[in-house]
């Protein structure tokens, strides 16, 4: 059985967001560098193994 990632850290972000709302600043800022940076190098650039 495999689950999606990106729907997985989603959900968990908007329960987060909904129990505490002041973190919706934190979590969007970390979505917009972590986009911005795949952006400018590219997924394949990242190695997590």
């Amino acid at each position: 059985m495999t689950i999606a990632l990106t729907p997985l850290i989603s959900l968990i972000a908007g329960i987060l967001i909904l129990m505490v709302p002041r973190l919706l600043n934190y979590i969007v800022a970390i979505y917009l560098i972590v986009v911005g940076l795949v952006g400018l190098f590219g997924a394949t650039s990242f190695n997590f193994s």
